[in-house]
């Protein structure tokens, strides 16, 4: 360990800038890991400060934090149990988020209905049987969606104006199904928003979703009659390039409605990650706050550098370039988890030091820079001794609850070191003449927690509040009917639909995960909510895009990318035939990254976006 971090410290200190090292965070980092590494990392003297919220919810973040002061979702958990409607809109909870269907089941039997909004039509979103009810285990089933829109690959935007527009046409003739109060006395812009909503085409909204004009009745209908509303969404709506102006949508129809701060109403976006919401509170940020860096400032009498950081994509460009030189990952499969592999593949190489700090082994770890470092660390589910004492860490949950996390295994080796440890030593081997207590940090976790209460805020009294079963809610303006935005009000917002035209040879293929799997881990090569068995290199294609194109069941392709004039290349896939709309096609992340170009990001979040990208499929 000592030789390590000797190693990353002659490095790090040799750099001409800090700017030249990386530091990404993936979202299994704890609370009290995170703090102490954005700490570190602003000691030494840079905000490059990826993480994993750059390719997934960042998107969210932005168009909430635009629109209602806050980017994180407004609903609590027990808002399921009160509410009337739930959109569920480019999300799969079956198999990304299998908890929650609990809460829909939950939801169902209290009377709400559910719209279900996805290009792929999904086995567990059409029922649900629970895996922990004898109901269940016998075969009895709960019917989920009541309305199941199965839209064109990127045509949620204009389906949630279409949807707007026609409950706005529904309370013209019949007044009260909008709350104008509510629009009046919270929302900025309203005007301006009814006014586009008149002057948008609804058959040009129609034929862009993929939908008809029977089924966007059918859901106006259901918003119209319903007084409260949750709209969920997830990484199916946050990869595309106009995935800030869709969230924005939701807001939008949310305004509308009212739903927004009261109970059984708001926004949900659904987090895969254990603390990738928690650790975006606590500072790992390559935007971060004023507010923060002047509270860092405070507590530790050192200025944190204030220049933005890079974010994934832009790191990733900058290893390629050779302007970034070394490259520090607190958890994750970082390789994996990015667009352009190979792109990705070719940026690592070029680094002087690659440093992995990982519970198990990854394809990272194959893909090094000319010096490499794999270091073993504790997973969250062992006993974390330090001092004799086992110690605890903290999470914050999609609903913005920050909980204890107490491991229990016993650790494989006495030689594995927590991330808070390791962050601890490696700070206390670079940096030097740091006034920040290190050792008292390292000996014991409560006093992270009492200076992280100090500079971040909602944490007050955390000592004792994480140790409440439950743990505790963090504070939250939307949630509370109060918009922390530029004009203290809720924010309507106008946008306007750009559709991917596509050559005729060519599909709109987006990324999708099997049931098998766990971000980028596969446990194994079946995915049964689907019906796909024994193989992940498959591309999903409509049955009559694969008529066609002489394509049949089983045949074996290539596909293509060539954004940017650069031919991207993802072979031997199998092809299936599958409900999903026509132009439209399916396959397994992250295999098919590859095939995601570096370039091609989310407006304004630089989110890559894997879930629209443009391909060519050629039979081998």
């Amino acid at each position: 360990w000592e030789s390590a971090y000797a190693k990353i410290a002659t490095q790090l200190q040799a750099l001409s800038s800090p700017n030249e090292a990386i530091f990404y965070t993936s979202g299994r980092t704890s609370n009290e890991a995170a703090f102490l590494y954005q700490l570190f990392v602003r000691a030494y003297g840079t905000n490059n400060l990826p993480d994993c919220s750059n390719m997934c919810h960042e998107s969210s973040g932005v168009a909430l934090g635009e629109t209602l002061g806050i980017g994180k979702g407004s609903v609590k958990l027990e808002d399921f149990y009160q509410t009337d409607l739930i959109i569920v809109i480019g999300q799969n909870p079956g198999t990304n988020h299998p908890r929650m269907l609990s809460a829909l089941e939950t939801a169902k039997k209290n009377g709400a209905k559910i719209i279900t909004v996805n290009p792929l039509k999904e086995a567990g979103l059409l029922a649900f049987a629970h895996p922990q009810k004898a109901a269940g285990f016998l075969g009895a089933k709960t019917t989920l969606t009541d309305l199941y829109l199965q839209v064109r690959v990127n045509g949620d935007l204009p389906l949630l104006q279409a949807i707007a527009k026609k409950v706005k046409e529904r309370d013209e003739q019949q007044p009260g199904i909008l709350d104008h109060t509510f629009m009046q006395e919270k929302c900025s812009g309203t005007e301006a928003y009814l006014a586009h909503l008149d002057g948008l085409d609804m058959e040009q909204l129609i034929e862009q979703s993929g939908l008809t004009s029977e089924e966007i009745d059918a859901a106006a209908d259901l918003v119209a009659s319903r007084k409260k509303m949750i709209i969920c969404w997830a990484m199916g709506l946050t990869q595309h390039k106009n995935s800030v102006d869709t969230i924005k949508e939701i807001v939008n129809l949310l305004l509308i409605k009212g739903s927004i701060g009261k109970p059984g109403a708001g926004t949900c976006p659904v987090r895969g990650h254990s603390n990738v919401q928690g650790d975006r509170t606590v500072g790992i940020h390559e935007k971060p706050p004023q507010r923060l860096l002047d509270a860092l400032k405070d507590r530790y009498a050192f200025e944190p550098p204030s220049a933005h950081g890079y974010n994934v994509v832009e790191a990733i460009e900058a290893m390629h370039a050779g302007s970034a030189k070394v490259f520090f990952a607190m958890g994750g499969n970082f390789l994996s988890a990015t667009p352009d592999t190979n792109y990705t593949a070719k940026a690592l190489t070029n680094c002087a030091l690659t440093v992995q700090v990982s519970t198990k082994l990854n394809r990272s770890h194959l893909i090094t820079g000319s010096e490499a470092l794999i270091l073993p660390c504790l997973g969250r589910t062992d006993v974390d001794l330090q001092n004799g004492t086992a110690q605890f860490v903290s999470v914050e949950n999609s609903m913005g609850v920050v909980h204890s996390s107490r491991g229990s295994l016993t650790p494989i080796s006495t030689l594995l070191k927590s991330e808070p440890a390791i962050v601890c030593e490696l700070a206390m081997a670079t940096l030097n003449n740091s006034t920040i207590p290190w050792e008292s940090y390292l000996k014991d976790y409560d006093n992270i927690r009492q200076d992280l209460e100090a500079c971040i805020p909602g944490f007050e009294d955390y000592n004792r509040r994480v140790r409440l079963k439950g743990g505790f809610y963090l504070p939250n303006g939307a949630r509370d009917n109060e918009y922390h935005t530029k004009t203290g009000k809720a924010q309507f917002s106008i946008s306007h639909n750009k559709p991917i035209l596509l050559e005729n040879d060519e599909y709109l293929m987006m990324t999708v995960r099997s049931h098998d799997q766990f971000n980028t881990t596969i446990y194994g090569l079946d995915d049964r909510y689907r019906g796909i068995y024994s193989e992940r290199r498959i591309i999903m294609m409509n049955r009559a895009d694969m008529a066609e194109a002489g394509l049949k069941e089983k045949t074996s392709v290539d596909i293509y990318n060539y954004s940017d004039g650069v031919e991207r290349k993802a072979p031997n896939f199998i092809v299936v035939g599958y409900d999903i709309p026509r132009r439209c096609v399916a396959t397994y992340f992250p295999e098919a990254n590859v095939l995601v170009p570096i370039k091609s990001k989310a407006d304004k979040s630089h989110t890559p976006t894997s879930k629209s990208v443009v391909v060519s499929v050629k039979e081998r």
